[in-house]
């Protein structure tokens, strides 16, 4: 079996590994994969664009892949499975619609709520004067995180107003 494993962060490493260990596994291939992956037993880099769906496509095809898995978020909040599914490949990775719940913190809070799942109180802005009068009145400490995908880095613990 060959896997394409999608990603260059130390979860895909993590993924390259384990199937490194397994007997069932001729090769991986990750795209782009990083300098840890390139050590790996049975595995190598290949210098893509996660986002290059296209180019993805004609090395999997070429190369019979028979599994694409998918690490990070950002390939799978473009569409990343989506795409790959509906060209008839075995893909490990949500398609987009699941994928909101991690691309979207409004949408994850208002399914949250929907839902009766219990979770911290939440305001959702999209005028930064509204947001500022919001904090101005809450007070500090408060919490502010970034809605969308924002690489670990889109919260703020605000100490003063």
């Amino acid at each position: 079996m060959k896997v394409l494993v999608i990603g260059n962060g130390g979860r895909e490493h993590t993924i390259a590994w384990c199937l490194s260990q397994s007997s069932t596994i001729q090769s991986i291939i990750c795209v782009p994969g990083n300098g840890g992956t390139a050590t790996l037993n049975k595995c190598q880099n290949l210098r893509l664009s996660m986002t290059d769906f296209e180019g993805i496509e004609r090395f999997a095809t070429v190369n019979n892949i028979s599994l694409i898995v998918v690490g990070p978020e950002a390939p799978l909040a473009a569409g990343f499975a989506d795409y790959f599914l509906e060209r008839d490949f075995l893909v490990f990775g949500p398609c987009q619609a699941g994928a909101k719940i991690e691309s979207s913190k409004a949408w994850a809070k208002a399914l949250m709520q929907d839902a009766g799942i219990p979770t911290a109180a939440s305001e959702v802005f999209t005028s930064a004067d509204e947001a500022r009068d919001y904090v101005t009145e809450k007070g500090a400490p408060i919490v502010v995180k970034a809605d969308g995908l924002a690489a670990g880095k889109g919260v703020t613990v605000a100490q003063t107003v």
